[in-house]
């Protein structure tokens, strides 16, 4: 997939447009103690690569930790839409299931970022 895609809430009041860093292919989960309760595999997106094209007042933020990842919901349908990393506050993870046309089960197996172990941590 290349050029800008759809990504939505489960809702619809939530939309982005985004150009994806590189390939599907490339999407990870990550095993930290907060992804891995939300198991999504997320694709790279650079910061200014992606915008927020409807529902930006319907977005709620969690942080936790060092507050530096930045994880945004839908305040309406709950659904995760995308985060700012820790490891590079200049790129977002997408959640797969949000863009339009995708299912990540296509894309198995997805693998896994050590979250446990971060850089940041040590």
């Amino acid at each position: 997939m290349t050029g800008m895609l759809k990504a939505t809430c489960h809702c619809g009041r939530v939309a982005l447009a985004i150009r994806l860093k590189g390939t599907l292919d490339a999407a990870r989960r990550c095993d930290c103690s907060y992804c891995r309760r939300r198991g999504t595999p997320t694709a790279s997106v650079a910061r200014a690569d992606l915008q927020i094209v409807k529902g930006a007042e319907n977005l709620t933020l969690y942080t936790f930790g060092t507050h530096t990842a930045k994880h945004y919901f839908c305040r309406t349908c709950g659904i995760y839409t995308h985060h700012q990393r820790r490891s590079d506050p200049e790129e977002y993870g997408v959640n797969m299931g949000c863009i339009e046309g995708v299912n990540p089960k296509d894309y198995e197996p997805i693998g896994w970022h050590d979250g446990v172990n971060h850089p940041s941590d040590q």
